[in-house]
């Protein structure tokens, strides 16, 4: 029989209209595992208060520094912020689940680019937004080598241990 294991723990505060705060996160610490959750704010007609990175973020971070999360949806409207709770916390990433490459904010781009190149997944949303569509305009983001093999995959590697 096949063994399987949890890569992560994935949890969508919008659905219970609850921050992303509960204490949870000290099973994914003796797991081993990131917490992945969404930042921003939210497509469905829910509130989208949940996704602001500071405070809840932020307070997740400071109370388990030993957790990796993830945080996925780019954190817009509230990308600045989400890029500060990454600088400030090391096991703080984003992912680029639900945009294109397109619409990625300027400052994530720049991000990007820059000093958070070992900080940003690339991600799809998928089925809604398959891995071409997400991609089509990668090559007008102005990553360079390393930055494109970080984003593109070197980077969840590491996160996730794969």
């Amino acid at each position: 029989m096949e063994e399987l294991a949890f890569v992560a723990l994935r949890i969508v505060p919008w659905l219970w209209q609850l921050p992303p705060t509960d204490r949870l996160y000290a099973a994914c610490v003796d797991l081993g595992i990131p917490f992945c959750t969404q930042v921003g704010h939210t497509g469905p007609l829910r509130p989208s208060k949940t996704g602001r990175p500071i405070p809840y973020v932020d307070q997740v971070a400071l109370d388990f520094p030993e957790l990796t999360i993830v945080c996925g949806h780019i954190g817009y409207p509230w990308t600045t912020e989400m890029i500060a709770v990454a600088d400030k916390h090391a096991n703080v990433y984003i992912d680029t689940s639900a945009y294109t490459a397109r619409r990625y904010p300027r400052e994530l781009v720049d991000y990007l680019r820059g000093r958070g190149r070992r900080k940003v997944l690339f991600g799809t949303n998928y089925p809604m937004i398959t891995p071409g569509q997400a991609l089509k305009h990668l090559g007008e983001l102005g990553l360079d080598e390393e930055a494109t093999e970080l984003f593109l995959s070197g980077n969840a590697r590491r996160v996730f241990s794969l």
